[in-house]
Parts: structure tokens; C-alpha cells; sequence
């Protein structure tokens, strides 16, 4: 498949700059491919989809505030740096994206915070974006993440033209979100409620946990038009054995597996092994899906509606098949239903 096969008009108007009201009453679009039916619900109705015993794999995965703004130093430019990935603990090194870049050299300083409490320095500019930098703390690691985490903002997403509102440390996560180390939020999952999950509870649906902690390579633009010669950024993953046992069990009763996200989707598929059974995983995945492609674990997955040409529409398209989510999407436009991190969700069913 070639990326022009994954274009589509987007009207501006449908991007979602606020989430809804209430976490469980987005739209919900389902998507049934042995049917190849459409219909409109709401997104509590997930619950009308599952019966007892099906298991619904979620990434509690955990935002963490990830963007910063600081001056740099003599010219007090404004800087804004977006944290990555920490490279090394001691050394204090992190993995960066810095705006505006071309303004940033190897050697400058960085500094954060109303009274310059954390400085940073330039120590490696290997892409045309990305940086390594060195924080120049004194104090203790936890006095150092506590620091940085205080000056740290809700990485919304760039598309979102806003400000940041204090709403939005708390709907930019999921309510099961538990390890830290995502810059984005796994987004499917930003649907359910406390009410809601205890519904599928009392319905006898259970719940496996993994963690991908997703990074800003899940939304990097594909630049190829021939998808085989694209490649992922690694984001890392760790599958436990009792997630394993859950999924396992239940396939070995012909239960339902839902993937929560595009996110757990990869983390499930890149862990399956050859005699059929999710094996735990410890490590980093650069896993890319897109048609054709035979999935392994999951029969239905719950997920937002993406960006033009994106990796993620890629993904569903292989889960859900080319032309009936082209359709769907069509008509999600045309029903004006809300698209990205804080938009609606689709629910597909195989």
C-alpha cells in the first residue's frame, strides 16, 4: 500500500481542542467487519459489546509533564523544550526536542524556571530537531525530577491551539494510568470512566494490563510514499506475566480480546510468539503495522479517529480493512464526529 492511499480532507472544525464533557459519553462509531456495519452510539454502549469472561487490554501507561519553557541564555530568547527520554540518570542527560531549533548550538545554556532554578546545557544536537541535554543540578535525583516535574507542563498535543487549562493534567491521562514515561497519552483509554470500568467489572469483563510508553514517534509524519521503506521510533514496552496469562486464557477460551489503543495493539503484536501465545516482553518495539497484515492476538480494539496518512489510520485500516474504515471515516466526517487525542472513538469488531 502507498501512503497517498491513506489522504483525506479533514475540516479544521472536527480537530477537538477541549474533551468532552463527560470521559464516557464521546461518540462512539461501531465498526463490525464480518458485517461491514456502521453504527452510532455512545461511548458507555461499549459495554453492550463485551460479555463475560472477554478481556480488554489497557496501557497504563502514565503522562509525564513533559514540556518546558525557558530563555536561553544572554539573548533570553524564548525556548521551548519538549523531554523525550532520559538518557542516564547520574549524568542527568535527556533526550530533547527544542523550539525554535535553528536557534540552538552545541555549548548554549538553557534556563528554566521564574528564578533560573534549573540550567540546562547543550551537549549534543544530532538531528535537525532533537538535542541532548545536561541538567546542571546540585541536589539529590528526586530533588532534581521533583524540580523538573514541577516545571513541566500537560504535553498536549502541537494541533491543539491553546493554552494549556488546569483541567488537563487530569483528562490528558487515563484513570489507570500508573508507570510514568509517556510523553503522549494512549488516547483510546482517555474514554472510560471509574463507572464505566466498574460496569465491565460487575459484567464479568477483565482487565490485562501492559505499559508502552509512548513516545512522539507514534505521531512522526511518514515521509515515503512505498510504507515498507518507513521506519518507527523505538518506544518501549513491558508485557508482565500476568497480563500474558489473562490474554491467554482467554483465547484459549474463545473469549473476546480487546485492544485498548493502537498502542497496546503493537505492544501485543510485537510480543507473540510463534506457538500462539503472548509472552512476557521487557524492551523497546519499533513495530510498524500496516495492510496487509494478519493479527495475532486481538479480535476487536477500541480506538480515536486519526490524522490523514498517519501510522495509527494505518494500523486500523490493517485491523478493520482498507475500504470499510476509508468508508467509516468518510462518514464520521460527514457526521462531524471529533477527531485526535481529545476526539471520539471507534470501536472495531472483527
Amino acid at each position: 500500500m502507498k501512503l497517498s492511499q491513506f489522504k483525506f480532507d479533514l475540516p479544521k472544525e472536527l480537530i477537538a481542542e477541549y474533551p468532552s464533557e463527560h470521559r464516557d459519553e464521546s461518540r462512539l462509531m461501531v465498526v463490525d467487519v464480518k458485517k461491514g456495519t456502521i453504527e452510532h452510539k455512545v461511548f458507555k454502549d461499549v459495554v453492550n459489546y463485551f460479555d463475560e469472561g472477554d478481556v480488554m487490554v489497557l496501557n497504563n501507561t502514565k503522562v509525564f509533564p513533559a514540556r518546558l519553557f525557558g530563555n536561553k541564555e544572554k539573548t533570553g530568547a524564548k525556548i521551548e523544550v519538549f523531554l523525550l527520554r532520559e538518557l542516564n540518570r547520574e549524568s542527568r542527560l535527556w533526550d530533547v526536542l527544542v523550539d525554535p531549533a535553528r536557534k540552538i548550538r552545541i555549548g548554549n545554556k538553557l534556563y528554566f524556571g521564574e528564578d533560573d532554578s534549573l540550567v540546562a546545557e547543550v551537549i549534543d544536537n544530532t538531528t535537525s530537531r532533537g538535542r541532548t541535554l545536561r541538567f546542571l543540578f546540585d541536589g539529590s535525583y528526586e530533588e532534581f525530577r521533583e524540580t523538573l516535574m514541577s516545571l513541566g507542563n500537560t504535553p498536549l498535543p502541537k494541533y491543539i491551539h491553546r493554552e494549556v487549562q488546569p483541567e488537563d493534567e487530569a483528562r490528558y491521562q487515563t484513570i489507570y494510568a500508573e508507570k510514568e514515561g509517556a510523553v503522549a497519552a494512549p488516547t483510546a483509554g482517555l474514554h472510560f470512566s471509574r463507572e464505566l470500568l466498574k460496569r465491565l467489572e460487575l459484567k464479568g469483563i477483565d482487565f490485562a494490563k501492559l505499559t508502552l510508553h509512548v513516545g512522539l514517534g507514534t505521531f512522526r509524519t511518514v515521509e515515503v510514499e512505498d510504507l515498507t521503506k518507513h521506519k518507527m521510533d523505538s518506544e518501549q514496552v513491558e508485557i508482565e506475566q500476568e497480563c500474558c496469562d489473562a490474554v491467554n486464557s482467554a483465547k484459549k477460551r474463545k473469549k473476546r480480546i480487546c485492544a485498548v489503543g493502537t498502542t497496546s495493539m503493537r505492544a501485543m503484536e510485537t510480543s507473540f510468539s510463534t506457538d500462539s501465545e503472548l509472552k512476557p516482553f521487557y524492551g523497546w518495539t519499533n513495530k510498524f503495522i500496516f495492510p496487509p497484515y494478519d493479527f495475532s492476538v486481538a479480535d476487536s480494539m477500541i480506538t480515536n479517529f486519526h490524522i490523514p496518512e498517519s501510522t495509527l489510520l494505518m494500523m486500523i485500516s490493517a485491523f478493520g480493512g482498507y475500504d470499510l474504515i476509508m468508508e467509516a471515516y468518510q462518514l464520521a466526517i460527514k457526521e462531524k464526529y471529533r477527531f485526535y487525542s481529545y476526539g471520539d472513538a471507534m470501536l472495531i469488531l472483527r
